[in-house]
């Protein structure tokens, strides 16, 4: 049964709790189950055929009751559930497309089955969905405003039908393997619709592939898949974050994995579960439902044995109150770029290729390094990040061309890698960056100009 609109809403609070304190009850959470369940299940491929017909999605014992229990016995805190991967097939009762598991042989909404479950368990609700949809050709070169709706109503049934979110992470994202921009899918328009509709739920992008590990950039917590060779710093790690796994050889379900072992229950608490508490990050756990809608029993006994090796401590470390999170879009982004001497093939266009495995690299003998970056009109912003290859300058200026003159905008001594200067909103064409302090010649992997809305 659909839950009124008017029902959900009274369990959102009017005042949404600050961003740190919702990250820091996320961390707090410690350990979840992430759920791989979709259409990928049925088939022996994570990637599953687009064309594939919800006829094969037919689960015989779907028990969401034992999901909960399974996450129960491991002493898990919460669920997260794959309600769209990237073939496009919609597990909920979506009015969106006719391509869902309305129309498979369950005929019943798995994200109700999912959250109910969860609830009644005393375990917190998360959700996953996918951008990139290849069924419905949400996809590199084919993108139209009608796609970009079509996100929006489908995140605004997941977060009006189905009570309080705790998060939601998105997947398929200005990935190097997606290739769909924030700007093509606008990022700031998708993320203040999430807040909207429900202001304490976290966004969490998949997007560590890309981005840097010292700050947030387009999302509310730091992301790790491990198995894509993202690992966090145990040690040095000061953001609010999330590592994810599969206890099993793959996302979803495989035919083989009845007989497969699952990893070492042990290794997992020890290795994973424990420092990462230590970390300021939350270990999120894949299990995979077969296509009968149950957890196999290999899954079932490591789960319980990690229950029993592992207790929530009472009190986690308190986050670091990290800098508010990019979500603009980048102005600067492979614009055209004048410069000092640069060392070498590492020109200045490297400093906004949107790619910040590069740099634009300083030659030696270059005292006074700058680079001007034209924005190509007059534009407002209110923001600049510089992003170094390693902590370098220690001192720097910040100048606007506008109406022909250039202004002074502001002078920095900040020594972190990335440095994050917000400021009143002014209007340019132009924006030079001086470089003044800096014990060797300057490498700058990105620099980034936002027009935030504050």
């Amino acid at each position: 049964m659909k839950v009124p609109a008017a029902v959900v809403a009274q369990e959102v609070p009017r005042e949404a709790k600050p961003l740190p304190e919702l990250q820091q009850h996320f961390v707090d959470l410690a350990f979840g189950m992430f759920i791989h369940y979709n259409i990928p299940t049925y088939m022996e491929d994570d990637w599953a055929d687009p064309d594939a017909s919800p006829a094969i999605f037919n689960p015989k014992k779907l028990n969401t009751d034992q999901w909960a229990a399974a996450a129960k016995s491991a002493n898990m805190s919460y669920g997260c559930l794959t309600t769209k991967h990237h073939s496009g097939f919609a597990i909920w009762d979506t009015k969106t497309t006719p391509y869902n598991v309305m129309n498979s042989p369950l005929k019943k909404d798995v994200v109700r089955e999912y959250v109910n479950s969860f609830r009644k368990a005393g375990l917190g609700v998360m959700l996953y969905y996918s951008i990139l949809d290849t069924h419905h050709k949400l996809r590199q070169g084919h993108i139209t405003p009608a796609h970009i709706q079509f996100v929006k109503d489908q995140l605004t049934e997941l977060l009006t039908n189905y009570g309080k979110i705790e998060a939601l992470i998105i997947d398929g994202w200005d990935a190097p393997w997606s290739r769909i921009s924030y700007d093509t899918v606008p990022f700031e328009e998708i993320y203040r619709l999430i807040k909207t509709l429900q202001p304490e739920c976290l966004v969490m992008d998949l997007n560590s592939a890309k981005y840097p590990g010292d700050f947030l950039f387009y999302s509310d917590i730091k992301s790790y898949e491990q198995n894509a060779g993202q690992h966090i710093s145990k040690e040095n790690n000061k953001l609010p974050a999330m590592s994810c796994l599969p206890l099993q050889a793959n996302w979803f379900w495989k035919s083989s994995f009845p007989q497969t072992p699952v990893k070492d229950a042990d290794k997992l608490v020890n290795d994973n579960l424990v420092p990462f508490n230590s970390a300021y990050c939350n270990f999120m756990l894949n299990v995979a439902p077969n296509r009968d809608g149950l957890i196999d029993e290999n899954a079932l006994v490591a789960l319980k044995r990690m229950g029993e090796l592992y207790k929530r401590p009472a009190h986690l470390p308190k986050v670091p109150v990290a800098t508010a999170p990019i979500i603009s879009s980048n102005l600067a982004k492979k614009c055209a770029v004048n410069g000092s001497w640069s060392n070498d093939m590492w020109l200045m266009d490297f400093a906004v290729d949107d790619d910040y495995g590069t740099n634009w690299l300083s030659h030696p003998s270059v005292k006074q390094p700058w680079l001007e970056f034209d924005l190509g009109s007059e534009k407002a912003f209110n923001t600049v990040v510089i992003t170094e290859n390693s902590p370098n300058v220690s001192a720097y200026s910040i100048e606007y061309f506008s109406g022909g003159k250039w202004y002074p905008l502001l002078n920095g001594s900040q020594r972190e890698r990335i440095k994050v200067n917000r400021f009143d909103r002014v209007w340019g064409s132009k924006i030079r960056f001086n470089m003044n302090d800096f014990r060797k010649a300057p490498e700058i992997a990105e620099f980034g100009v936002y027009n935030e809305r504050r």
